[in-house]
């Protein structure tokens, strides 16, 4: 469906289903597929989880040891079965059921290591911890640290696909002047130096901009409903999210 017309869709029919109601409905029914849909969203957001560790006060290797430790519990042995389906979102259930397993688990599980096979979530832990060195840690609890890596992951993800998309389209090179437009201020944006760039006349540029950010919100969207049961709170998540990268 073009952005545009897509735009148009109202929210709730465009998703109606997302990847955290097929989780549960998978689970309720016995099927498998809430495995895979799972690892998927957790091989996405594994990071909040491992800044949450890490301001919890375990070092580098013990959080990814930990988090690990988590997910290999979370993915192979069933713990889907522990949640609350009227607790919708994909976010509460990661930071509370991490919460959990540190408190009653995590010492366990750890005495096993790392031999056990091969991870079952990527973590590439320079990568990590060269963005957790870069943390307000002192400023933020564990809990609104998680909340703030959420939203940018999150964030980051919504761009990379609509990074993808307009390569796909052949306008790789729009999408790298117009990048600036999706990140700031619109009243701010040199739309003069964006027509020069791109070769076209200022209006052009303020229209292509308005097309990308449209695309952007649309993206976004998506994006957010895909980690919630009820597709009627997207908007709530969208200004939660925020309000986590204000605070």
């Amino acid at each position: 469906m073009p952005a545009d017309q897509e735009a148009n869709v109202p929210a709730m029919k465009r998703f109606h289903t997302t990847r955290w109601s097929l989780i549960l409905a998978a689970r309720d029914r016995g099927q498998g597929g809430a495995h895979e849909a799972l690892a998927a969203l957790c091989e996405t957001y594994w990071y909040p989880l491992y800044a949450f560790v890490r301001s919890r006060g375990h070092d580098a290797e013990s959080a990814q040891d930990l988090v690990q430790g988590f997910f290999t519990r979370l993915l192979e042995r069933g713990d889907l079965a522990t949640v609350d389906p009227g607790k919708g979102k994909f976010r509460s259930f990661l930071m509370a059921a991490c919460s959990h397993y540190l408190a009653n688990q995590a010492d366990h599980d750890r005495a096993k290591k790392r031999g056990g096979g091969r991870p079952l979530i990527s973590i590439d832990r320079l990568k990590a911890e060269g963005r957790y060195g870069l943390e307000p840690v002192d400023l933020l609890t564990a809990e609104r640290l998680f909340e703030r890596q959420w939203a940018l992951i999150l964030l980051e993800q919504v761009l990379g696909q609509l990074e993808a998309e307009m390569v796909r389209s052949g306008k790789a090179r729009q999408f790298e002047v117009l990048r600036p437009v999706l990140l700031g201020s619109a009243l701010r944006v040199p739309y003069a130096e964006v027509a020069a760039a791109l070769g076209v006349s200022e209006q052009a540029a303020r229209a292509s901009a308005q097309r990308l950010r449209r695309r952007y919100r649309v993206l976004l969207r998506g994006e957010v409903a895909r980690t919630l049961d009820d597709p009627s709170e997207v908007d709530e998540e969208i200004l939660a999210l925020f309000a986590a990268l204000g605070g």
